[in-house]
């Protein structure tokens, strides 16, 4: 395979399975393009390698400097933005975690907290406040055990997983 179509092959399925992760796939290529570029790029540049409006790219770029999977770098003597992806790939995971609770766990903590006040007075309130306390549960376990991953070194996580799966 030559480097432009694995280039252009890798991409489009960073971009399929960012999808997974919460962010869309134009938001996942120009990730993957600044993942693999050897050098910063400007926003004329991504538009020009994915071909995709500039629009698309300025709000893509903008949600992936929000997540912190890039960051803008200045190039001396020109005066637009240019972006380098983090290559940290642990880094890059563990934002992508932290984004995913942020949007996504914390509200359903928040919630069943709130609706945990309701009390069982009959069969279908009784099943509610069981299924709402066992839900509760387990999203703060799951809560805890993504802060764990979240603040630990890729190291003592690795040999952790590999010691379970023995």
């Amino acid at each position: 395979m030559k480097y432009n179509e694995g280039k252009e092959h890798f991409i489009k399925a960073w971009g399929d399975v960012s999808t997974n992760w919460g962010i869309n796939k134009t938001m996942g290529q120009i990730h993957a393009l600044l993942l693999i570029a050897d050098k910063p790029m400007n926003a004329d540049n991504i538009i020009e390698e994915l071909d995709i409006s500039s629009g698309n790219a300025n709000m893509n770029i903008k949600s992936l400097l929000g997540w912190g999977l890039i960051q803008k770098k200045r190039v001396d003597g020109c005066r637009k933005d240019y972006y380098i992806a983090d290559k940290n790939l642990w880094e890059v995971f563990r934002k992508i975690i932290l984004e995913r609770k942020r949007k996504e766990l914390d509200p359903m903590i928040q919630l069943l907290e709130e609706v945990s006040s309701v009390e069982g007075m009959c069969k279908s309130s009784n099943e509610f406040c069981r299924m709402v306390k066992e839900l509760k549960s387990f999203s703060s376990k799951a809560d805890g055990a993504l802060s764990n991953f979240c603040t630990s070194k890729p190291n003592w996580f690795f040999s952790t997983v590999l010691r379970s799966m023995r």
